[in-house]
């Protein structure tokens, strides 16, 4: 089964949640350093409630992610100090051990990672997901939440 990511940039919540149902996700793994957003129903404790209630699991593995001087990088544009930003951190002990967690979450159930960032080109969901597709030796499907319908970018390379 593909390990599956999502950003919710531009997204209703309701758009949202039906992109994740059509794609049979079984658990959200959150990887928001900080599970926070302006955006209405996107915040930890109410989007746990709502996958809830369409039966999707809900973990935040807050180790996964991207520390403020990665976010503020990408924000202005210096994506090759990002990737090092984050790919230090990816290092550290907490990170690794939420990484060997998600890939035994992931070699079991149909999980779909969380940021904000619509486009996964530049989000830190990528690094991740590379990192587990590589362990898990899986695909990778970026869902797109739009209006109404869900879109994809798939990257279908085997793990080596």
């Amino acid at each position: 089964m593909p390990l599956m990511t999502i950003g919710y940039e531009g997204a209703s919540l309701e758009d949202f949640l039906n992109t994740l149902e059509a794609a049979d996700v079984s658990v959200i793994a959150d990887i928001r350093e900080l599970p926070i957003s302006r955006k209405r129903g996107f915040a930890k404790t109410r989007l746990s409630k709502a996958l809830e209630e369409r039966g999707i699991g809900y973990i935040h593995l807050r180790a996964l992610g991207d520390p403020k001087p990665g976010r503020e990088a990408a924000r202005n544009g210096n994506f090759d100090l990002f990737r090092e930003i984050f790919t230090t951190h990816l290092r550290t002990e907490k990170a690794r051990i939420a990484l060997n967690d998600l890939k035994q979450l992931a070699e079991s159930q149909l999980v779909c990672l969380l940021c904000y960032e619509r486009d996964p080109k530049h989000c830190h969901r990528s690094i991740v997901a590379e990192r587990i597709r590589r362990r898990v030796s899986t695909s990778v499907k970026h869902l797109g939440v739009a209006k109404g319908i869900a879109d994809s970018h798939e990257h279908n390379e085997a793990a080596a």
